[in-house]
């Protein structure tokens, strides 16, 4: 197999009309291009699982399989969902730009195709997916729980490992949009922030004692939005507390309890001793964190979680 340079984009061209593919071919070529092309559905699906192209320039109509379906069918593979996908289409009906942009498709040009118009949006839609990767990188080699989803589909592009098993442990089959693979709670979340102008507060799904908190992380981003998932527990934030002012296991959930306003006769019931008890271990809290009440012993601690988090 040919090596492409990391610096030659690979464009695959799907279109079941000769001349179409023949024009495109060379005018991408020209402009520095390396171009695949297929002549229906099924061999642009298995070209772009074996190449992996940088952006994908679709038909709209052919026999077989369409270009919606095979878009949606690229989208629903986890090794093709990220290329972006350009639609060429003769029909300017709104119903099937809509069907194209509801299949995960990025952006369209209309036939007959004009060459200038076409390298135009390749180059930008490759200048966006590029700062993706990078971005996906980076969060992939720091251990990230992220997502990327297009903005008016909700359509998650891309997601790095962590935040794969994440989604997969919050959310069963019935949580799922069957149209755009995403959670059916983030894509509410979504629309919310569409219509307050991205100012909406973090989504948290609650699962037990455990909590996934969906927030923006790129509030200028206009190709793809970024959003990063924390999982928060009543576990993890007990050792948070145990970590930062050196308690042990018992006063980390005393003091994780009082935070959460329950009394002494509360938390023995739930960690399963005496009020009193429960009061020699609070008394413990105090002078470790060099408070005097419960109150800024709650207040100290959520400060410094909120920090951590932040961090």
């Amino acid at each position: 197999m040919m090596e492409v340079r990391k610096d030659t984009a690979v464009v695959l061209i799907v279109d079941d009309v000769p001349d179409n593919l023949a024009v495109l071919h060379d005018a991408l070529d020209e402009s520095g291009y390396m171009v695949l092309v297929a002549n229906n559905g099924e061999t642009a699906l298995k070209r772009a699982e074996e190449a992996r192209p940088d952006i994908i320039l679709l038909d709209a109509i052919m026999p077989g399989l369409d270009g919606f379906e095979v878009c949606a069918r690229l989208k629903a593979n986890l090794n093709t969902q990220h290329i972006p996908v350009i639609f060429m289409t003769g029909l300017t009906e709104s119903e099937h730009v809509v069907a194209g942009f509801a299949a995960g498709g990025t952006d369209y040009v209309t036939k007959p195709i004009r060459t200038a118009e076409v390298l135009a949006r390749i180059n930008t839609h490759l200048q966006a997916s590029r700062q993706m990767h990078q971005a996906r990188g980076a969060l992939d080699a720091f251990g990230q729980a992220a997502i990327a989803v297009m903005p008016k589909s909700g359509r998650i592009v891309w997601q790095t490992p962590l935040a794969r098993d994440w989604m997969q442990r919050y959310f069963s089959a019935s949580d799922i949009d069957p149209v755009t693979l995403t959670p059916l709670a983030v894509l509410k979340w979504l629309a919310n922030l569409r219509e307050d102008g991205k100012e909406s507060m973090p989504l948290t799904i609650v699962q037990g004692s455990g909590r996934l908190v969906f927030s923006l992380a790129d509030l200028n981003a206009e190709e793809q939005w970024i959003i990063i998932l924390r999982e928060e527990s009543d576990a993890a934030q007990i050792e948070a507390l145990m970590q930062t002012f050196g308690l042990t296991q018992r006063e980390s959930e005393v003091l994780y309890w009082a935070i959460k306003g329950k009394t002494n006769r509360d938390i023995g019931d739930i960690l399963g001793t005496s009020p009193r008890t429960v009061n020699k271990h609070m008394e413990h809290v105090f002078a470790k964190l060099g408070v005097e009440t419960r109150t800024a012993a709650a207040a100290l601690a959520t400060s410094k979680l909120r920090n951590l988090k932040a961090g």
